[in-house]
């Protein structure tokens, strides 16, 4: 394979692709717990959070390969399987089937983990001057602060 000479050394690439892949983790855990939900929601709310959800978990699909995609431009490889997610997440899985309003709850705390994990790798990013992560990034992080504003909006 070539040498990649991006004007970002090997080391700062490599600390990118390691924060990248601790996002990919959280973002693949967040869409299977919202696609999880999206299956599995029952009650009163049942249309507005089934829809909700399915909006939520489809961006989520696309987000996953952005950031992949973004982690193999950088020269690594982006880790896929449920084993190196569940390492690399900071979001747990939720056993059973909760009910409606625990499903916005935890969704709230999914959508609030992903951005703070993407904010934690600004640092290295700024660092390294490397605009296209750094504009990944920010366009994650205003998806869920966005989507955590909205299902937060359905607890009150």
């Amino acid at each position: 394979m070539a040498d990649i000479n991006i004007g970002i050394s090997p080391e700062q690439r490599q600390a990118i692709a390691e924060g990248l892949s601790r996002l990919l983790a959280d973002t693949y855990t967040l869409y299977l717990k919202t696609h999880n939900f999206h299956w599995n929601v029952t009650g009163p709310m049942f249309n507005t959070l089934h829809l909700m959800f399915e909006g939520q978990y489809t961006e989520l699909a696309t987000a996953v390969d952005a950031i992949a995609e973004r982690i193999r431009a950088l020269g690594f490889a982006a880790p896929g399987t449920y084993s190196e997610y569940q390492k690399l997440s900071s979001i747990a899985e939720t056993p059973g089937v909760p009910k409606a309003e625990e499903m916005i709850a935890l969704l709230v705390e999914g959508q609030e983990a992903v951005t703070r994990t993407a904010r934690s790798i600004f640092p290295i990013v700024d660092a390294a001057h490397d605009e296209p992560t750094a504009d990944l990034l920010t366009q994650r992080m205003q998806v869920h602060e966005k989507n955590a504003w909205m299902l937060r909006s359905l607890l009150e």
